[in-house]
C-alpha cells in the first residue's frame, strides 16, 4: 500500500513503498561475540563487524569528529555505539569518511556542548549559538546557548557540512537495493538532532531534535509546530525525531516499548497525528530523552527504491524450512517445490545477519526472517518481529533488522539443514 507524503517531509510528493525507510539508531552493550559460525559447509561466512561497546558510553569508527584530534588516543573514552539499521554491517558503497553504518561516539579533548542561556530579541554575537522561534511574520523568540565544557555535542543528518559528524541518507530497504545504487538524494532533515553526552560517568546521553547548522544556528519556521507560554519556549521539527525504548533492556525478554516524538528542548511527547498538526500534544513529563542501550531513533525519512537481483547462495524454502541448492525444476510461478517435504511455497537466498549489535543473545543463528532469509538466533529473529518502527506519516510495520525489509506473516522461521532433518 502506498502513502503519499506531503511538502513537509522536504520535497513536494514522495510515494513511500510498502517498506518506507527509516533511519535507526541504537546503543549497544559491551559484547564480544562470534555469532557468525558455518553450518556445515552450507552457508558463506561473511565479513562480520563486532561492536565494541560499554554500557554507558555511546560509539564511532573511522574520520575523527572535527573537534577531535586527527587521530583518536590509543586510550580514550568511548560513550557507545550508534549503528544504523538495515545495513547488516557496511553501507553498499563502503564505509567512508562521515557516511558509515555505524558510528562511535568517544569522549573529546574538551567539551563543545551548548545549554541555554537566556532569551532576547536579537543575537547580537554571531558565534553564538542560538535557537530562533518563529511565532508570526513580525514576532520571534531568539534562546542563546553557551558553551557547556561539562558535555560532548554530536549532530546527526544528511548534510556534508562541518557541523554534521555523522552523515545518514535514506535507507533503501534490502529486498528493493541494486548493488549499484547510490543515494544523492535524501528527505532526511540536513540537520536532524544531536546527541549531548555527559563527559563524567555515568556519561548520560540525551537526544535534541535539530541540530546547529554553520552559522551556530537552529531556524523554526512559522509554520513548525511550537508553543511559547511564560517563559518557556519549545518546539518540534517539520519531520520529527522519534525514539523508542524497550521495556525490560535489550535482551532476549524485553519487548518493544511506545514511540515517541523528541523536542528541540528535549522533552517526550506522544506522537503527532500528522507532520504538520497545529495544536501542541500533551508532555510526557514522566518519560525523558535518555538514550538507553537498545534504543531505537527514526529520523522520520522517506524513499523509493529498486528491485535488486539475487546470485548464487544457499536458498531455504519459507513454507517448510528446508535449506538447500540453487535448482530450477519444480517451479511454480513465484514458488518451487521443496524436494524433502514437497510443499509448494517461496524459495529465497540466505543471508548471514552479521551486523552484532542487533543481537539479543549469543545463540546460534538457526532461524532466518521471511521475506529476506537473514539468519539470526531465535531470541534475536522473535524480538525485532515484534518491534514496531514508523511506517508512512501514521503507520507501523516490523521490519528485518538488517536490511529494513518489511517482515511477511510468518516473520521468521527456523532452518531445517540436510543433516537436521526433522
Amino acid at each position: 500500500m502506498e502513502s503519499s507524503r506531503t511538502s513537509e517531509f522536504g520535497t513536494s510528493q514522495i510515494k513511500t513503498t510498502p517498506s518506507t525507510v527509516f533511519e535507526c539508531f541504537r546503543l549497544r552493550k559491551q559484547q564480544q561475540a562470534k555469532l557468525m559460525g558455518e553450518s556445515d559447509g552450507t552457508i558463506t561466512k561473511l565479513n562480520t563487524a563486532i561492536a565494541d561497546i560499554s554500557s554507558e558510553k555511546l560509539v564511532h569508527t573511522g574520520t575523527p569528529l572535527q573537534s577531535s584530534p586527527s587521530r583518536a588516543p590509543r586510550s580514550y573514552t568511548k560513550y557507545g555505539e550508534l549503528v544504523v539499521l538495515g545495513y547488516n554491517g557496511h553501507l553498499p558503497s563502503g564505509d567512508k569518511g562521515r557516511r558509515k553504518s555505524k558510528f562511535i561516539l568517544h569522549k573529546k579533548q574538551t567539551g563543545n556542548g551548548v545549554k541555554p542561556f537566556r532569551k532576547h530579541i536579537a543575537v547580537q554575537d554571531l558565534h553564538q549559538h542560538s535557537v530562533t522561534y518563529t511565532l508570526s511574520r513580525n514576532q520571534a523568540v531568539i534562546v542563546e546557548y553557551k558553551h557547556d565544557a561539562d558535555t560532548d555535542m554530536f549532530q546527526i543528518g544528511r548534510s556534508s557540512e562541518t557541523p554534521i559528524d555523522f552523515v545518514v541518507m535514506d535507507t533503501i530497504p534490502g529486498n528493493e537495493r541494486l548493488a549499484t545504487d547510490n543515494i544523492t538524494q535524501s528527505t532526511i532533515s540536513r540537520f536532524s538532532c544531536r546527541i549531548v553526552v555527559d563527559r563524567d560517568p555515568p556519561c548520560t546521553a540525551r537526544i535534541y531534535a535539530a541540530g546547529f547548522d554553520s552559522g551556530n544556528n537552529i531556524f523554526l519556521g512559522e509554520k513548525a509546530v511550537k508553543w511559547y507560554l511564560g517563559e518557556q519556549i519549545d518546539g518540534l521539527t517539520t519531520n520529527g525525531v522519534f525514539i523508542m525504548k524497550p521495556h525490560g533492556g535489550f535482551n532476549a525478554t524485553a519487548s518493544p516499548g511506545v514511540w515517541r516524538e523528541i523536542s528541540v528542548g528535549g522533552a517526550v511527547y506522544p506522537l503527532r497525528e500528522s507532520r504538520s498538526a497545529p495544536l501542541k500534544s500533551n508532555q510526557i513529563t514522566e518519560e525523558d530523552n535518555i538514550l538507553y542501550d537498545g534504543t531505537l531513533i527514526d529520523l522520520c525519512g522517506a524513499t523509493k527504491g529498486t528491485l535488486g537481483a539475487a546470485d548464487k547462495q544457499p536458498y531455504v524454502y519459507l513454507k517448510c524450512g528446508h535449506v538447500h541448492g540453487q535448482h530450477e525444476w519444480g517451479q511454480k510461478d513465484d514458488s518451487r517445490t521443496c524436494p524433502l517435504c514437497l510443499m509448494d511455497g517461496p524459495f529465497i537466498k540466505l543471508k548471514m545477519g552479521c551486523e552484532l549489535s542487533v543481537y539479543v543473545d549469543s545463540d546460534l543463528p538457526t532461524h532466518c526472517y521471511n521475506p529476506c532469509g537473514h539468519m539470526a538466533s531465535k531470541n534475536t529473529a522473535k524480538y525485532w518481529s515484534q518491534v514496531p518502527v514508523p511506517h508512512g506519516c501514521q503507520g507501523f510495520q516490523t521490519v528485518c533488522p538488517f536490511c529494513a525489509t518489511p517482515l511477511l506473516d510468518p516473520p521468521f522461521i527456523q532452518l531445517i539443514f540436510q543433516d537436521n532433518i526433522e
